[in-house]
């Protein structure tokens, strides 16, 4: 026979209400009347009804996390493994549950969302990725759904973001090289369309030429961020008559297909060509040569993502005057990849 909330209340000598307020937190409980009636659930094994729950108070406790690529493609990255773990974590924390969805294409994402969210499944939602034109943030914006993007947004400058000054990581990790004593330098880019990528692309610009260092054309090559990308640019950029004497890879799952090509092509890291990527994951230290690399934070970054998105939720008319944007530090992990000096074998 199912317990219901009556059956509680009987039993802990309070009315229904005092029950159903102690399962939503309401401040005017006594913490020793909700910890007796927590006690009477847990003997008595009642289980609240979420759904039932959710129509009362107009909240599902839930959020969604939007992957910006099929899942299979995405968790071969530890990247957004990580992330996910922050977010997680602190949504647990904070007493909600998380469901991922993902589209193979921007429609597709479009739609996920959408029927996620006017069908009430999900109080709010996690965008994993920041593009320069996107369908899925003008429909979350306009239509006033609590969201938080995790990058930035050239169109939507006051949305709820979480990031990392991508421009400065990039620059910091080409003057590392710079200081080295390499002056030609390559770059190993994301796709276009991705606003991580043109930030860190800016960044080791910016680096090349505050140091007035040449940069050309054929020195940056774009691709995904996987292992392909950075395995398919090595054929390329080794072949050059005058070719680049150290590398920043957008990303650490990037570096590893250098590394791989690298090896192929019998050469050596960081004799042949240095190397400095992005995200710190734990392979990075791993790999051989361990690999110099960016760390952006990736927890933090999912952690206070969905820290935010909670706050939105449950105090969407908030005049704290908290900023919008919060940027997460970046600092640089020097390893063997990128110990070496030009010249000094």
């Amino acid at each position: 026979m199912t317990v219901t909330i009556k059956d509680v209340a009987k039993k802990a000598g309070v009315s229904p209400s005092t029950v159903s307020r102690v399962l939503s937190g309401h401040p005017r409980i006594s913490l020793e009347t909700s910890r007796k009636v927590k006690v009477i659930m847990e003997e008595m094994g009642y289980t609240p009804n979420m759904m039932a729950k959710s129509l009362v108070s107009k909240t599902t406790n839930s959020i969604c996390i939007i992957l910006p690529k099929p899942a299979e493609e995405l968790f071969s990255n530890l990247f957004f493994m990580e992330l996910i773990r922050g977010i997680v974590t602190q949504s647990s924390r904070s007493g909600y549950d998380v469901l991922i969805s993902s589209g193979a294409n921007e429609k597709e994402e479009l739609e996920a969302v959408s029927r996620l969210l006017k069908g009430r499944r999900v109080d709010g939602v996690i965008l994993l990725y920041s593009r320069k034109d996107d369908a899925v943030i003008d429909f979350l914006e306009s239509g006033g759904y609590p969201f938080v993007l995790i990058g930035r947004s050239d169109r939507y400058e006051d949305i709820l973001s979480v990031d990392n000054d991508n421009v400065m990581a990039a620059f910091d990790a080409t003057n590392h090289l710079i200081s080295m004593g390499h002056e030609r330098i390559g770059f190993v880019s994301g796709p276009p369309n991705l606003i991580v990528s043109r930030d860190r692309l800016e960044g080791y610009r910016k680096a090349m030429q505050s140091s007035g260092l040449e940069m050309r054309t054929e020195w940056i090559v774009e691709g995904e961020f996987l292992q392909d990308s950075g395995y398919r640019a090595m054929s390329f950029f080794m072949n050059l008559p005058n070719r680049p004497t150290a590398l920043v890879a957008v990303d650490d799952m990037v570096s590893f297909g250098v590394l791989r090509g690298l090896n192929e092509l019998k050469y050596k890291v960081p004799e042949d060509l240095a190397i400095v990527s992005f995200n710190n994951i734990p392979l990075s230290e791993l790999s051989s040569p361990p690999i110099s690399s960016i760390d952006i934070g990736i927890y933090h970054l999912g952690y206070t993502a969905s820290q935010v998105l909670i706050q939105s939720i449950q105090k969407p008319d908030n005049d704290a005057g908290y900023t919008n944007r919060f940027v997460i530090p970046h600092r640089l992990i020097v390893r063997e990849s990128s110990m070496y000096a030009p010249g000094k074998k």
